[in-house]
């Protein structure tokens, strides 16, 4: 029954992510891109900590997996934010 309810859970919080961010205008891209990152950065710790506890092997594969994602998203998420605030600094065209 946990997993179900679990699995419920992310299905809901992936659709509410979904529109909320294609929602957003551009003009605000650039600073909720960086909270967004520093929330990753959290997420990142969180699953740092779930690889490393040994708890069993589907917890390790899946904290890996977790750690695998959130740095491409940190990683990501200020790349993007340092190219739009290069456009900015340039004036935008």
């Amino acid at each position: 029954m946990t997993f179900v309810q679990n699995l419920t859970l992310f299905v809901l919080a992936a659709f509410v992510g979904y529109e909320v961010i294609t929602r957003i205008p551009t003009n605000l891209h650039t600073p909720l891109m960086s909270g967004a990152n520093a929330i990753s950065g959290i997420t990142l710790v969180g699953a740092v900590v779930v690889a490393g506890s040994g708890e069993n092997l589907l917890a390790t594969a899946l904290g890996f997996f977790a750690v695998v994602m959130a740095t491409i998203n940190v990683v990501g998420g200020y790349l993007v934010s340092h190219f739009m605030l290069e456009e900015f600094s340039r004036g935008g065209g």
